[in-house]
């Protein structure tokens, strides 16, 4: 079902809040302040049902200029805007303003109502109207219909009401599949329920009991119940205004201008990058640095614009613009946001995030203006592999993808799946999460591995290999899980880059390579460590008649990487084929008998128990028995 949001605008006092009452029978002035003066301060809300059947929300923006940032709360999730001109003053300076910024926030349909045409004779009306329709050719809203009425006498309302009915039905379908966001422009307290917040929703869909996350805080809280219009609901759809009764968060920890959304798909930051349109109507050039109020959904931020592709924005100019700001902001790519100057207060201009997670931008640098062009005008697919390749350094998720891209994707499974086989990206799933990586940053940390290999293997020709843990360390500084780096290295290996064994790491082609001296010098170690047999001589006791005692060891630890020598203990080391020869005695006894004791292990192997307890702890350890009690049996 098809939701929609229609919203005046127009300058002060004429006659938006009237002219609701007279749509809907509601009044939206809801504060004393708002009584008193006739003027409407804050945002006001209510409904009505069309002829359709459909039932429109509707909201009724502030005209005076001091409240333009309440004006901008509202505007921000209209589908359709009723734009308010009194026939007995025509087109003033907050109509044009809300003008402006209505197509910087790229409202598509709209109304032109001319309100309080009783008060105005006929000639007057036909000079008003064609005013009206000279100014408004110069903008979107040049084809919109306008509808003379009389909120006092009921003139016109029929008609207005039929025509609302015909735009709504040229209004797209939100985004009901997307990330749930709803920026907040509410928050109170119901005595016996708690906190509420309410907003319009500007994509996915919210469900009682769901598990939310209240932005920029990062808080999570619970939905406990839904209404709209009124009414007790089990679930909102993107469109829809809501109001959120929330579970386990307090009022105090809520201000307008937060964003309510599903778990983990936004990343508050304090820049952002953006493409600005500087507006004509201003009458000199934006320069670098300047201070500005940034309004995005319902909030208001203070910040700085830095210019990145010119020296200043001449009115009527669009740039490349960062925005770093006071406080944390919590968009996606694709949404708009009006800018402010600082003061005086009027309307600078607005624009389309680009990208919702910036990096401190550098005027004027080449690289990072072209990546914002492509997040501008690229095609999905290639924004999304270059998101990738922005954060293969952590081993992004699905998930982490979709907040680098900064917008909600609703084929992601099908881009990841093309940029796979187009052979852009590497999809590794040693652990439970499925991580993606850029093949550029495949083969970028290969080089680095291979360069790192080839050093350490210059500098250790004795060496079998680099350990594992150190090759990570050097490589990843340990921003890659154990399961992550041994897929990394298996995929290497594939490509004939590597070889590994269970520690250590080495380059395909390195082999060690020993002089005549070392090759006697190994044999001898092997030859005294199988002779030994199943009492194995202490090492130092075989190389105590050798002067170069480094060598010794060295050529130990190659026997020991190699497998050829097995260390049962610390102090305990046997040679591979002793070992082997007593794993397959034990077994071959515990194929004919259920079990087998120490005793049994002695008579067996003919060894003490110095020996014999290592040797079958170390078969426990590498699963060839088991131990029960004081036996052991097959693993």
């Amino acid at each position: 079902m098809k939701h929609v949001i229609i919203g005046t605008s127009g300058h002060i006092d004429h006659g938006k809040t009237t002219l609701i009452k007279a749509l809907t029978g509601r009044e939206t002035d809801n504060l004393k302040e708002e009584k008193k003066r006739g003027i409407s301060i804050n945002l006001g809300f209510t409904f009505f049902d069309l002829p359709s059947g459909k039932r429109a929300g509707i909201i009724d923006v502030p005209g005076h200029e001091k409240f333009v940032k309440n004006m901008l709360a509202g505007a921000t999730s209209l589908d359709v805007v009723l734009l308010v001109i009194a026939a007995d003053e025509g087109i003033m300076p907050q109509t044009k303003e809300h003008l402006e910024i209505l197509e910087l926030l790229d409202i598509k349909k709209g109304i032109i109502v001319l309100t309080k045409s009783d008060s105005v004779d006929d000639e007057w009306m036909e000079m008003i109207s064609d005013e009206v329709k000279e100014y408004l050719n110069k903008t979107k809203f040049k084809d919109s219909s306008i509808v003379k009425v009389s909120s006092k006498t009921g003139m016109g309302i029929e008609n207005l009401i039929k025509e609302i009915d015909k735009v709504v039905e040229l209004v797209e379908v939100k985004d009901k599949e997307g990330h749930f966001r709803l920026p907040i422009d509410r928050v109170f307290s119901v005595s016996g329920f708690g906190t509420v917040v309410t907003g319009t929703i500007l994509s996915g869909t919210v469900n009682v009991g769901d598990t939310v996350q209240l932005n920029p805080k990062g808080l999570e809280c619970k939905i406990r119940n839904i209404q709209i219009h009124d009414k007790d609901v089990d679930f909102g759809e993107a469109g829809q205004r809501a109001a959120l009764n929330l579970t386990s968060i307090k009022k105090e920890e809520i201000k307008r201008g937060d964003i309510i959304c599903s778990p983990n798909i936004i990343l508050p930051s304090y820049m952002i990058n953006l493409k600005f349109k500087y507006l004509n109507s201003n009458n000199k050039n934006l320069t670098n640095r300047q201070r500005v109020k940034v309004y995005y959904g319902t909030s208001e931020i203070l910040g700085r614009v830095i210019i990145l592709d010119k020296d200043e924005i001449k009115p009527g100019e669009e740039a490349l613009i960062q925005l770093r700001l006071e406080e944390e902001i919590c968009c996606q790519k694709g949404d708009r946001l009006v800018i402010r100057n600082y003061s005086p207060m009027y309307t600078l201009g607005g624009g389309v995030v680009l990208d919702p997670k910036a990096t401190k931008g550098r005027r004027f640098k080449e690289e990072y203006i072209e990546s914002l062009k492509l997040r501008e005008s690229g095609n999905i697919e290639d924004i999304v592999e270059n998101a990738i390749y922005s954060v293969s350094e952590v081993f992004p998720t699905k998930n982490l993808i979709v907040k680098e891209v900064g917008r909600n994707i609703e084929n992601i499974d099908n881009i990841l799946l093309n940029l796979l086989n187009d052979k852009k990206i590497m999809k590794l799933v040693a652990s439970e999460e499925v991580n993606y990586v850029h093949n550029k940053f495949f083969n970028k940390k290969s080089e680095e591995i291979y360069n790192v290999l080839k050093k350490f293997h210059t500098n250790n020709e004795l060496k079998l290999g680099m350990g594992k843990e150190e090759v990570r360390s050097k490589v990843f500084s340990n921003n890659i899980k154990q399961k992550k780096f041994q897929e990394f290295i298996k995929l290497m290996e594939e490509r004939n880059i590597l070889k590994q064994s269970d520690k250590v790491i080495s380059l395909k082609e390195f082999e060690v390579k020993l002089t005549k001296e070392q090759k006697k010098l190994k044999e001898f170690i092997l030859k005294s460590y199988y002779e030994g047999s199943v009492y194995p001589p202490k090492f130092q006791d075989i190389i105590a008649y050798e002067k170069d005692k480094k060598t010794c060891e060295i050529l130990l630890n190659m026997l020991i990487e190699s497998k050829e020598i097995i260390k049962i203990e610390d102090n305990i080391l046997m040679h591979e084929s002793v070992l082997k020869d007593c794993k397959h005695k034990i077994v071959n006894y515990l194929k004919e008998n259920n079990s087998i004791s120490l005793a049994d292990v002695k008579k067996i192997l003919n060894t003490s128990r110095k020996y014999l307890v290592p040797i079958m702890e170390y078969l426990d350890n590498t699963k060839v028995t088991k131990r029960i009690e004081d036996k052991r049996i097959l693993y």
